[in-house]
Order: structure tokens, then C-alpha cells, then sequence
């Protein structure tokens, strides 16, 4: 996937063929939102280099890491919005990091994945959801989501 800006007019704002999304579960904490989006997000810059602009510097030089190069964008719905999102994202195979309500009682990362593990994944309580692709195929996997306030 390219994930290059499409912009022809240096005035113009940058538009990307691609869409970094994340949806929360809308009953979440604050803590808990800002804590899986978090999560959520670096398995997407772990596993898609593409989305991982150039490392930063300041005007002394001070070295900063590489962020993604696009805008990630926050979005909440209900249980049953997570649920048939999650549906969707997966029979698209868009690239995905999935958070469950059973997340919040470990304290790991081996716990972590030995939690998303031991649920099908029919029955997994998504309370967050990361994903990337094409744009229209994001918005689409994202149908009944709406923006976080």
C-alpha cells in the first residue's frame, strides 16, 4: 500500500490514499482510551515500516524518532459497532492490532497475547481497534463509527 500524500498543489492540503484508523470502545475510561490507542497504534508502526515517516531533528540537532508520516485518526462506537467492525476489517485482511477488555488485567506482553489467544475470535471483547489500508476500505471496515470528541 502506498501511503504517500496525493498533492499536487503545494497550497492544497495533503490528502493520503491511505487511512490509519483507531476505534474505541465508546464505555472506555479516559485513562483506558489514551492506554489502548497507544497500544493500538505501535503494532501498526511495527509491522508496516511504510507508515513511519523520516527521524526528526530540532534547529540544534538534537535527534527525535520517526512518527507516522500520516494523521492517525480516533474513532468511538458502541460494542456492537467494535464487533461488526472487527467482522469487516478482517474479511477485507486489512493489517489490524486488536485491544481486548481482558488486556486491562494483565500486566505483559507475553499475558497479553496468552489473553487474546485463549478466545475465539467470535467471542472476543474488542474494546479497541487499529487498522490501515486504503482509504475507502478503512472507511468502510469503520461503517457506523464515529469521530472520538
Amino acid at each position: 500500500m502506498n501511503s504517500q500524500p496525493v498533492n499536487n498543489d503545494l497550497d492544497a492540503p495533503v490528502r493520503f490514499d491511505t487511512k490509519i484508523a483507531v476505534l474505541l470502545r465508546e464505555d472506555l475510561e479516559t485513562w483506558q482510551r489514551l492506554n489502548v490507542t497507544a497500544f493500538l497504534v505501535s503494532g501498526l508502526g511495527a509491522e508496516l515500516p511504510e507508515v513511519i515517516g523520516e527521524p526528526y531533528a530540532d534547529a540544534d540537532g538534537v535527534p527525535y524518532l520517526p512518527m507516522f508520516r500520516q494523521p492517525v485518526l480516533v474513532f468511538e462506537g458502541s460494542k456492537e459497532t467494535l464487533t461488526a467492525a472487527h467482522g469487516r476489517v478482517l474479511a477485507r485482511a486489512l493489517p489490524r492490532a486488536v485491544f481486548t477488555a481482558d488486556l486491562f488485567a494483565t500486566g505483559n506482553d507475553r499475558d497479553n497475547r496468552a489473553a487474546v489467544r485463549a478466545v475465539p475470535t467470535a467471542t472476543l471483547d474488542v474494546v479497541g481497534l487499529a487498522v490501515y489500508g486504503p482509504r475507502n476500505a478503512v472507511d468502510k471496515a469503520l461503517k457506523g463509527a464515529r469521530m472520538h470528541p
